[in-house]
């Protein structure tokens, strides 16, 4: 049997820096002007303990961070965001686009933390599916990847809520701080975001973001 080929035109994703709002988040884009305000939010170390950034323990570290990530910015290899909650301006966490490829029209979504007390809020799901309307309604990108720590249930239920689909686990994948990790990969594609019977449009939908019924184009 022929395996289905799809085709599509064949354009490259002009992305950018960009502010995203919902009715929980908005998501802005990172400055130095965050330095203070992400450290303050950041000052948590259980925060850290599954990730591959190291803890933000001082106000250098928080600097770092965020000038390593507009370096990066400036390469076209990732748009960081500063999480903030759209009512009180309250700075509560961070997330990115990176791993960026304009010409496969392929990204990934992740980098998140948020502030012990907005987790299990919905924020999370919300900033997601504003990056998912983004990346798919705006920029035309084909497929987003979301991974994660094997041993992060958390995140991995997080993941799946907002509609990402398992696609397996690379072994020995990175060191971090001496420990080999294990990493789960899912992805969004365009099609499932389209269609009204995936989880991932059924968690946009329940935050009244309505993902474009056709491609970009």
């Amino acid at each position: 049997m022929t395996e289905h080929v799809r085709y599509v035109e064949q354009f490259p994703m002009r992305v950018g820096p960009v502010t995203l709002e919902g009715s929980r988040v908005r998501l802005i884009p990172m400055t130095l002007d965050h330095v203070e305000a992400l450290f303050k939010a950041a000052d948590f170390p259980e925060i850290w303990e599954h990730t591959t950034t190291q803890p933000m323990e001082t106000i250098a570290d928080i600097r770092t961070y965020i000038e390593t990530a507009l370096t990066e910015q400036a390469a076209g290899e990732t748009i960081p965001f500063v999480t903030t909650d759209r009512v009180t301006g309250d700075v509560i966490g961070s997330t990115r686009f990176a791993d960026i490829s304009p010409n496969d029209r392929r990204l990934a979504v992740g980098w998140t933390w948020l502030r012990p007390d907005r987790q299990h809020t919905g924020v999370n799901g919300e900033a997601k599916a504003l990056m998912l309307q983004q990346a798919f309604d705006v920029w035309g990108a084909l497929r987003v990847e979301i991974r994660t720590d094997v041993r992060n249930t958390r995140s991995r239920a997080a993941i799946e809520r907002i509609g990402g689909t398992y696609e397996g686990t690379l072994r020995q994948h990175m060191i971090v701080d001496g420990r080999v990790r294990n990493t789960a990969y899912y992805s969004v594609i365009d099609t499932d975001w389209r269609d009204p019977g995936h989880r991932a449009y059924k968690n946009a939908r329940s935050y009244g973001i309505i993902p474009r019924a056709e491609p970009l184009v």
